[in-house]
């Protein structure tokens, strides 16, 4: 009988403050902005990098939108539609306008072949792709593909500028038009891409990979990542020419991804320490780094700005995905490790991590906090949300096969209470499925 009533009042207990909370409790997420715009490549397993097979097929390439203005991170859920695109090159194959109703994504390769089961299917099946896809982004549940342009074959990454009025788009050397003209720009205007044109790159040589594009926040000057000669240049565009806009900055091996700071006063670059002189050439590369350069950290005799590298700091393995908080005060990289390995290599790590890095957007200075390592495959980028304390991460793949499709998945910045000064990036509890193979990620704010 007096278990019986302990069992009750436990009970009532429980209740009661079941009704006081009014709903379950959950890890907070309050992440701010528009919404996320990721793209998925279902066409291959991420194991396809080492042994060439693509595996089963999973659905169809597509591009994912989550809208952010709901009451409960329980009702985030992505809405997609079929979007051509590749895993195969920087995780810059989508872009966005300013005002969040265009969307841009870039097929860098063809989809799979129809029929079969696709067990037979190898990477060498994929044919290079040459399209622009714009959609239309008023409906967030209902995108729609408005316009598809014929481009330079194998394109790498794409921009924007910071009036919404100029797109550009660089092109991998192996797909043809990319080892003569590896950047090509057009005008955009009411939802439409206008004429390509192909300029000539002061001081570039041909052949040289021009790895990835990114326009300044706020003037007509583009930052050119050059992954053959490890270098970071500069040019302010006119029209449909390119001036140079001072000296190249040499950075480290195998630049990927390039961000302004939100003030404009630097430019970051990852490095992967990738190469034909790597065990693998990609698959036992050492630790990356992150690197900041100071843009006219004085100026030449000539009267030319200077620019200068500032800052760098170690990452996780393979650091493919790189961004700068809004508030110009952290830096992540989204770090591969050895995740994508087939699960019979022996060198598989079983994680991918996360780095966090704190950055002064006035200095240039970067330190890191830690890696941050979780059980998922690939991923290859990362927004944060309008507040800078929360993080957004594409995961390709995971380790547990019953679990179909890739995931966008949220992280917490918070501070350490037991160590002053320390901050750390918490894994939450919540994560929106999207089609396997996520990769490429922007945010609307």
């Amino acid at each position: 009988m007096k278990s019986t009533t302990i069992l009750l009042v436990i009970i009532t207990l429980h209740i009661s403050c079941t009704k006081g909370l009014g709903r379950p409790r959950t890890q907070p997420l309050d992440f701010k902005g528009r919404y996320i715009v990721s793209i998925s490549d279902a066409d291959m397993l991420s194991s396809a990098y080492v042994d060439g097979k693509l595996g089963p097929r999973e659905g169809k390439d597509a591009l994912s939108i989550i809208p952010l203005n709901v009451s409960s991170p329980r009702q985030l859920v992505a809405y997609e539609v079929e979007a051509s695109n590749s895993v195969a090159g920087p995780p810059a194959a989508i872009e966005i306008t300013s005002d969040g109703l265009y969307a841009f994504v870039i097929e860098t390769f063809t989809p799979r072949p129809p029929g079969g089961d696709g067990q037979d299917h190898t990477f060498t099946d994929l044919k290079i792709g040459n399209k622009l896809l714009v959609f239309d982004l008023n409906d967030l549940q209902s995108p729609k593909l408005v316009q598809t342009v014929e481009i330079g074959d194998r394109p790498d990454a794409i921009s924007i500028n910071a009036t919404d009025d100029q797109i550009a788009i660089s092109f991998n050397p192996q797909g043809g038009v990319g080892a003569e003209q590896p950047l090509a720009l057009a005008p955009f205007a009411a939802g439409k891409v206008g004429r390509l044109v192909y300029p000539k790159i002061p001081h570039w040589k041909a052949g040289h990979r021009l790895i990835n594009v990114e326009w300044h926040p706020t003037e007509p000057i583009l930052a050119l990542a050059n992954a053959t000669s490890e270098e970071i240049s500069f040019v302010r565009v006119n029209g449909n020419s390119l001036e140079p806009w001072g000296n190249s900055v040499g950075i480290e091996k195998e630049p990927y991804m390039i961000k302004f700071s939100p003030n404009g006063k630097y430019l970051v670059s990852n490095a992967l320490y990738w190469g034909p002189d790597v065990a693998g050439t990609w698959i036992e590369a050492p630790r990356g780094s992150v690197l900041s350069i100071k843009l006219n950290a004085g100026t030449t005799e000539e009267g030319t700005p200077r620019h200068a590298l500032i800052s760098r700091a170690l990452t996780g393995v393979s650091p493919e995905g790189m961004n700068i908080s809004p508030n110009g005060k952290y830096i992540v990289t989204t770090n591969l490790e050895r995740s994508y390995l087939p699960y019979n290599d022996k060198r598989i790590t079983w994680f991918s991590s996360i780095s966090l890095f704190s950055f002064d957007q006035e200095t240039g200075e970067i330190k890191k906090h830690s890696d941050f390592a979780y059980d998922g495959i690939l991923p290859e980028a990362a927004v944060f949300d309008n507040s800078s304390q929360f993080v957004a991460v594409v995961t390709y793949d995971h380790f547990n096969d019953d679990k179909r499709g890739g995931t966008v998945d949220f992280w917490r910045i918070t501070k350490d209470p037991l160590e002053q000064g320390r901050v750390i990036l918490v894994k939450t509890e919540h994560s929106v499925p999207v089609t396997r193979g996520a990769h490429s990620m922007v945010i609307a704010r």
